[in-house]
């Protein structure tokens, strides 16, 4: 009781009015003072009537707090502040004639009091067109700063520099707040100062950035986390993402932790949004918060993490975000509200989605709020493939045939049909064309225009079509998050069309706009490939390049771009390069397939060197042996090393162990867990009855040919001739 009794008296209410105030809660001050105001016999009667003026005008009541100023005009003690007040208040209004006639009429006693209504008289020489003028009351001041406050002094500063403003010169307005933040770099208005800088570098056609590149360099603090700041948003301004990134990332790692620049921390976060950097985003926002910002910057840092959150599909949070702050104090309760309400169909919370939806209905949520969230809905269930969405959509269109996003709803009608089973494709078409009669929303556009690149390609029989279809999309869409996939697609389109040379440029595109994704290396891959097989000079080389990148992401296909990279340098004839390419690809952790074909290429050189090195043959000879030797190995692999093995003995003139070897081959049973590998059967039964055949043992030749015949491949029939033939020229017919 005796607290509560405690916190009624005058001066309590006051002293609480004070620090609420000094927290910038302006709306919980405003109304302490007025009712110490409202006491005229309290000690703080006169100090509670400035404050609930002060209050008035930071809740931009200016009217009223000059109402409040003006029964101040006649107290000893506060008249004069009152009247410089009033009169700053009619500058800020346009109201020349009021704050000239307040300013003639004071008489100030004080240094400090002269000093402001000097400053405030080179503001009304503002109001009134005369910068020139202004400029030198502001740089009199400057010049005796003695017995200044300090925020007159500033307040000086950007006097001078809005005159510089109105005198269409704002590069030399910067430079007077330049060279006060040069000697000054731990003022305590920095905030202030540099956003006073950057409204002046907006305003020119070409900011210098020397200044704040100097102060990013020197280590005095704060300026220096100010000036990352500042520069960060200058080179974004100037479209030099990866900069500012970096200078971002420094002012998050500074040792300077204050509310001051919790804005900056939102910038960066916004910054990483934009670029779908949506856990960076997150994380950004989560620091800003450790900043204690106040209460109007949290509630946009939070409203930001909600974004961010449903951004990235994590619409449990976004949505429990977006329903705090609909029922906080935030300036977008009904938009938050709405957002909730997204959510919550996202996720597949019907009935909370219903709640939020009354819910905002309750609050007066307009007419197009309504009918976003039924679209909204519709458009939900189209993309779980709910067979709900035909008739949502449907419905909304003909509930809301005037809609500004009821192209938005034939889209999604033109998708419902697309991804049905079968494609309705001739009716996704005319939903299409529905949407665009219907002054489609850029989000509209985008999608139909995506939409018909796969649609014309399952019509099937117009590639040309489909290529200028991405192409465009492409160039009206490039920051589409599916822009990465369309690309992929015209790259393909260009790769089946041996149009190599385009292909491998959309590819390297696709990995050059997004490095850090799985795509990249695939792209990259795929560029390699598209540059092995064009016909263009130096596209060799640049192929070899390509693989070395994907070897480099040290991702799945990096042993599979190392044995291209040596298939390249056989090609070139740089055969020790390929070599020692293959022994990499062996010795390292590859997988199997990647170490069975790096093997049998390491035997084709050697093979291929027996022409004129005969010992290579043998290294030949070892290395398929090695190949061939894989217990459970795939067949294939095993009848390909045997068959080379078997030519190596042939060139060895060891027609015995050749024929031998070939026999290995054609006498293997057929495995219950594998396919039959016909084609190197094939080679080796064909190899064998030449051999044979040239030893004029027709018999074993025809057995052969009889086997080969009987296997029922590409080759039978082809057996079957032979088999014919040898027979008829060698009377080896039988009954």
């Amino acid at each position: 009781m005796a607290g509560a009794r405690l916190r009624e008296l005058p001066w309590a209410k006051f002293w609480r009015a004070q620090a609420l105030a000094g927290l910038n809660r302006w709306a919980d001050a405003l109304p302490l003072y007025e009712d110490v105001a409202n006491d005229r016999g309290s000690h703080f009667h006169g100090a509670a009537v400035f404050g609930t003026a002060e209050m008035l005008r930071a809740l931009g009541k200016r009217q009223q707090a000059l109402n409040k100023l003006n029964l101040l005009f006649h107290d000893k003690e506060w008249a004069t502040r009152a009247q410089l007040r009033a009169a700053e208040l009619y500058i800020e209004l346009g109201d020349a004639p009021n704050a000239r006639s307040l300013l003639a009429e004071m008489r100030p006693i004080l240094v400090a009091e002269r000093r402001e209504r000097r400053v405030l008289r080179g503001r009304l020489e503002l109001i009134l067109q005369r910068p020139e003028r202004a400029i030198g009351m502001f740089q009199a001041l400057l010049k005796k700063p003695e017995g200044s406050p300090h925020a007159t002094l500033i307040a000086a500063l950007f006097g001078i520099a809005d005159a510089h403003v109105q005198l269409k010169t704002p590069e030399a307005g910067d430079d007077v707040i330049e060279q006060f933040i040069d000697h000054h770099a731990s003022d305590p208005d920095l905030p202030l100062l540099f956003e006073k800088l950057d409204s002046l570098y907006r305003a020119e056609h070409k900011p210098s950035r020397n200044e704040l590149e100097k102060w990013v360099r020197r280590p005095e603090e704060p300026r220096r986390t100010f000036a990352r700041w500042y520069l960060a948003r200058l080179e974004v301004r100037n479209g030099r993402r990866e900069r500012a990134r970096q200078l971002f990332s420094d002012l998050r790692r500074s040792g300077i932790k204050s509310p001051a620049i919790a804005q900056g921390f939102l910038e960066f976060a916004q910054f990483e949004v934009d670029d779908r950097n949506f856990d960076e985003a997150i994380a950004i926002l989560n620091d800003a918060r450790l900043l204690h910002p106040d209460p109007a910057l949290l509630a946009r840092i939070n409203f930001l993490f909600a974004q961010a959150n449903y951004l990235a599909k994590r619409f449990d949070t976004a949505t429990a975000t977006f329903e705090q702050i609909a029922h906080s104090n935030s300036p977008w309760p009904k938009t938050a509200l709405f957002n909730a309400s997204s959510g919550w169909l996202q996720v597949g919370n019907h009935a909370r989605f219903l709640a939020d939806y009354t819910e905002l209905d309750a609050q007066g949520g307009d007419e197009e709020a309504r009918a976003n969230l039924r679209l909204e809905e519709a458009l939900v269930q189209a993309a779980k493939g709910d067979r709900k969405a035909a008739g949502s959509l449907q419905q909304f269109i003909r509930d809301f045939p005037k809609n500004p996003r009821l192209s938005e709803a034939w889209v999604g009608l033109a998708e419902v049909a697309f991804h049905s089973s079968p494609p309705r494709i001739d009716e996704a078409r005319k939903n299409l064309a529905r949407a665009a009669e219907s002054k489609p929303t850029a989000a509209a556009a985008e999608r139909a225009d995506y939409l018909i690149i796969w649609v014309e390609e399952s019509a099937g029989g117009n590639e040309p079509k489909v290529i200028e279809l991405a192409k465009k999309f492409l160039e009206q869409h490039s920051q589409s998050p599916v822009a990465p996939e369309v690309r992929l697609k015209l790259a393909e389109l260009y790769y089946r069309r041996q149009d190599f040379a385009n292909a491998q440029t959309e590819f390297e595109i696709i990995a050059q706009q997004n490095p850090e994704d799985a795509l990249a290396e695939r792209a990259l891959f795929f560029a390699a490939e598209s540059a092995m097989s064009s016909m263009g000079e130096h596209s060799l080389d640049r192929a070899i390049v390509l693989f070395d990148q994907v070897v480099q992401k040290n991702g799945p296909l990096r042993w599979t771009a190392r044995n291209e990279q040596a298939l390249i340098e056989r090609k070139l004839g740089k055969l020790k390069d390929a070599l020692a390419l293959y022994d990499e690809v062996l010795k390292s952790d590859a997988a199997l397939p990647e170490k069975r074909e790096a093997l049998c290429a390491k035997g084709d050189i050697f093979f291929e060197a027996g022409a004129t090195d005969p010992n290579s043959y043998q290294r030949a000879i070892e290395t398929y042996d090695q190949l061939a030797s894989e217990k459970d190995g795939p067949t294939e692999w095993r009848n390909q090393a045997l068959f080379k093995k078997g030519l190596c003995l042939e060139k060895k003139n060891d027609r015995d162990a050749a024929l031998a070897t070939f026999y290995e081959i054609l006498e293997e049973e057929a495995r219950p867990d594998q396919r039959r590998d016909l084609f190197w059967y094939y080679k080796a039964g064909f190899n064998a009855s030449r051999l044979l055949e040239e030893d004029s043992k027709w018999e074993s030749a025809a057995a052969i040919y009889d086997k080969l015949a009987a296997a029922g491949g590409s080759r039978s029939e082809e057996a079957k001739a032979r088999l014919n033939n040898i027979r008829l020229e060698h009377f080896l017919w039988t009954d």
